[in-house]
């Protein structure tokens, strides 16, 4: 594996002399900061109580948005699992990363290439001590496992969902055992599997309390299958299904979370620990999760689709005492910008590859700073089945568009779909016949993008 890394001197000077910065940007007091990284797996656009929703229980992501940062526009890095991690872990967009699509399940299969510099890789060539917990869906042979692509521990399954209890997935034939650590095998049968990853989190950050740590906590929850834990089942038995089970779900997750959050906050490392919390990419209607449950409130779409409701999520950042606290941003951003902003907050160099994600310091201090991000494209698959978004400004063009929950609203003529988000949210009317100029465009930044992976 090659690491690859920018001079350390050339990113202080390039944090020194960023022009334009909020005067109040943040800065780390001393030394480095911890790092939990928290990401969600189908969890709904606005399904977190300081998102809108009204029937959840969720004090404990609540209570990051009280103590941090929250964001309206943050996009995943693609409308699937193993794309949205490479995008997450790489800073890169998910083609250029090697993962245009979903990873294997297959033991054996490779994911994405090791040449591909992670979160991990980066963090932990500047001293940290770097953990996974939970789902991996990047690679089920050795060497594109976790510990080969820079976590010194890795507990939890290498395909794509598992059931909680048996830790076998189940989707595709033969039915298969899926629980490994350190890239050894091992049993727990009968284990919910979100009270193991509470076990291993809380496990790791007593460790390496004295730090620096870098935690990915990658829960699998509440992707399917729901199986949310018997007190929750009791707190929802009057809701209507599937919001129930996935109601159940959520709020099991949002437990969770305050169990590993306690731990911090007993350590006394809260202030010392930057932690961020996202889903994957939106709430899935698959026939497995009961073909629904989460919500993406106004937004079109779900899982597997580039409108709004596949790639807008819930996304929040906290540190007290170096982070603003109960504060919204509502401009756009990116799961890639992840990477470069971790690398700031830290003092560590970047990765030395083009990157597609941008730092969010400047968003984080001040709601008055613009978007990152003139632009950004999304795509699924690569050919001429693939399915692509891109965007500039309020202007969003999608080729091949598809929305699982509702497939029958789409025609042939909506095969490319042009829409003003400014003036119609719910991405609802195809205006590409009225604006040809916007139409062009767009493509044309679809186009270059592509002319660059080509010389990748």
């Amino acid at each position: 594996m090659r690491f690859r890394f920018a001079p350390v001197e050339f990113v202080l000077l390039f944090m020194l002399v960023s022009c334009g910065e909020p005067e109040d940007r943040p800065r780390v007091r001393s030394g480095k900061p911890n790092v939990i990284l928290i990401y969600t797996d189908d969890q709904g656009s606005v399904d977190v109580n300081c998102y809108g929703a009204k029937d959840l229980i969720t004090p404990h992501m609540d209570g990051l948005a009280e103590r941090g940062v929250r964001f309206t526009q943050m996009y995943a890095p693609s409308c699937f699992c193993s794309p949205s991690r490479a995008g997450l872990m790489t800073g890169r967009i998910p083609v250029r990363a090697g993962m245009p699509s979903n990873g294997p399940h297959m033991k054996g299969e490779p994911g994405m290439p090791t040449e591909e510099v992670t979160i991990a890789e980066m963090l932990k060539s500047a001293g940290y001590v770097t953990g996974h917990v939970g789902k991996w869906h990047l690679g089920y042979s050795p060497e594109t496992m976790p510990n080969q692509q820079g976590f010194d521990y890795s507990f939890g399954h290498m395909a794509g969902c598992i059931d909680n209890y048996s830790h076998f997935f189940y989707w595709r034939g033969p039915n298969r055992h899926d629980l490994w650590r350190n890239g050894q095998e091992v049993w727990e049968d009968g284990r919910f599997f979100g009270d193991l990853m509470v076990e291993e989190c809380v496990q790791f950050i007593e460790q390496n309390q004295n730090g620096p740590f870098f935690l990915y906590w990658a829960i699998n929850m509440p992707h399917y299958p729901l199986q949310g834990t018997a007190k929750w089942r009791e707190v929802y038995k009057e809701m209507a299904a599937p919001r129930r089970m996935y109601a159940e779900f959520v709020s099991t997750v949002d437990e969770n979370i305050g169990q590993v959050l306690s731990k911090v906050d007993e350590l006394d490392l809260r202030d010392k620990t930057l932690i961020i919390f996202q889903s994957d990419h939106g709430h899935s209607v698959e026939e497995r999760t009961f073909s629904g449950g989460g919500s993406a409130g106004p937004f079109r779409g779900a899982k597997g689709s580039f409108f709004e409701g596949g790639i807008r999520v819930p996304s929040i950042v906290s540190m007290p005492g170096t982070i603003p606290e109960g504060q919204v941003r509502n401009q756009m951003v990116t799961g890639c910008d992840w990477l470069p902003t971790i690398a700031e907050i830290c003092r560590v160099p970047l990765p030395n590859v083009e990157l597609d994600g941008k730092s969010l310091m400047d968003v984080i201090a001040s709601t008055d700073v613009s978007t990152p991000h003139q632009q950004f494209y999304w795509q699924l698959s690569q050919g001429p089945r693939a399915r692509w978004a891109v965007r500039e400004g309020n202007w969003k063009l999608l080729g091949k568009p598809l929305d699982p929950t509702d497939e029958a609203s789409l025609s042939e003529s909506d095969a490319l779909f042009l829409v003003d988000l400014e003036k119609d949210i719910g991405e609802r009317r195809n205006v590409a016949e009225d604006f040809p100029e916007i139409l062009r465009q767009l493509q044309g930044i679809r186009e270059e993008y592509l002319r660059q992976w080509e010389g990748d």
